[in-house]
C-alpha cells in the first residue's frame, strides 16, 4: 500500500483522537466515510493502530449513525485476520515475481523452450515457503475438545482478549489463544472443578481490566505465553499503578511495625481500640514537613495492635 494512503488514515486517527480527548464527536461521521474508501489492509491497521481511534470515537459517542459505522468498520478489519496469510500479501507477490522467468526475444528458439520449461520444472518441484502473519504460531494449536464448560471458558477468555482493539492492530487471534490458555488450565488441573474455573475466572477479569491494558497487549504480542498466563499469580497480573501501591503498603506496614517494636517509649496514655488495654509503646517521627506535627505510632504490648495517631 502506498504512502499516501498511509499518511491519510494518520491524518484522521490524529483528528479521531483529538475528538476523544475533547470528547466532541463533531465532524466524526465524515472522517469515518472518508475511512471507509481507504482500501485496508492488515499493514495499514498494525502501522497505524487506527483500530484504536476508531473504538475510543465509538465509546465516547451518542450520535447512534457514528456508532454503528465504527462498528462495521472495525468488524470489516477484523475479518482481514481470518485472510489466508493475513498481512503477507506483498511478500507473496514479489516471490511469484522472482519465480516467474522473463522471457526474451531470444527464448522464441526450440532451445530456450527447453531450458525455459527444465527452469519451470524445477522452480514448482520446489516447495512455497508460507510465513503465516500470527504470531502464536511458534506455539502447538490447543487440542480440541467438546467438553461444554471448556469450550466456554474458552470463549469468554478469546472475548477478554479481544477487549478494546489491540488485537487487531497486532493481528492477534484471539480464539486460538483463548483456547491455548484454556489447555493450560485445564492440564494443571486434568477437571473442570470450582479451582479451574477459579483459574479461569482470574484470568478473564485481569485481562478485562482497562486499567491495565498492558497484560492484555504482551499475551496478544506473546511477550507472556499462554502457559505462562494460565499460572500467574494475582500480584504478577496485576498493573503497574497497584504494584506500586501495594510495595508503598509493604513498606509502610514494615515501617510502622520497626518503630513500633524497636526503641519507643511506654505510656498508658493510649487505649488499644481492639483489646482496650492502656500498656502501650509510641514513637513520634516527622512524617510531613517540619511547620506541620510530629506523627505518632503506637504498638499495644497486650494485643500487638499498632495505629497511628496524628
Amino acid at each position: 500500500m502506498g504512502k499516501k494512503e498511509e499518511e491519510d488514515i494518520i491524518r484522521i486517527a490524529k483528528k479521531m483522537d483529538k475528538m476523544a480527548q475533547k470528547k466532541n464527536g463533531a465532524g466524526a461521521l465524515d472522517l469515518l466515510k472518508e475511512l471507509r474508501s481507504v482500501p485496508m489492509t492488515l499493514e495499514l491497521l498494525q502501522s497505524t493502530r487506527i483500530g484504536m481511534s476508531v473504538n475510543a470515537i465509538r465509546k465516547q459517542s451518542t450520535d447512534e449513525e457514528v456508532t454503528s459505522l465504527a462498528k462495521s468498520l472495525i468488524k470489516s478489519w477484523k475479518k482481514l485476520l481470518d485472510e489466508p496469510g493475513g498481512g503477507e500479501k506483498p511478500s507473496d507477490e514479489k516471490r511469484k515475481e522472482q519465480t516467474t522467468p522473463v522471457v526474451s526475444p531470444s527464448q522464441g528458439s526450440p532451445e530456450a523452450k527447453e531450458e525455459s520449461s527444465s527452469s519451470n520444472s524445477s522452480s514448482k518441484s520446489e516447495p512455497t515457503e508460507v510465513t503465516p502473519n500470527t504470531l502464536i504460531n511458534t506455539f502447538p494449536r490447543a487440542p480440541i475438545t467438546s467438553d461444554s464448560i471448556r469450550l466456554k471458558c474458552r470463549e469468554m477468555l478469546a472475548n477478554a482478549l479481544q477487549t478494546g482493539d489491540d488485537y487487531i492492530a497486532i493481528g492477534a487471534d484471539c480464539e486460538e489463544l483463548g483456547a491455548q490458555i484454556e489447555e493450560c488450565i485445564f492440564q494443571e488441573f486434568k477437571n473442570t472443578d470450582m479451582k479451574y474455573k477459579n483459574r479461569v475466572r482470574s484470568r478473564i477479569s485481569n485481562l478485562k481490566d482497562m486499567k491495565n491494558p498492558n497484560l492484555r497487549r504482551t499475551v496478544l504480542c506473546g511477550s507472556v505465553t499462554p502457559e505462562r498466563m494460565a499460572k500467574m499469580t494475582a500480584e504478577e497480573m496485576a498493573s503497574d499503578e497497584l504494584k506500586e501501591m501495594r510495595k508503598n503498603l509493604t513498606k509502610e506496614a514494615v515501617r510502622d511495625h520497626q518503630m513500633a517494636t524497636t526503641g519507643g517509649t511506654q505510656t498508658d496514655l493510649f487505649t488499644c481500640g481492639k483489646c482496650k488495654g492502656k500498656s502501650c509503646t509510641y514513637t513520634q517521627v516527622q512524617t510531613r514537613s517540619a511547620d506541620e506535627p510530629m506523627t505518632t505510632f503506637v504498638f499495644c504490648n497486650e494485643c500487638g495492635n499498632r495505629w497511628k495517631f496524628c
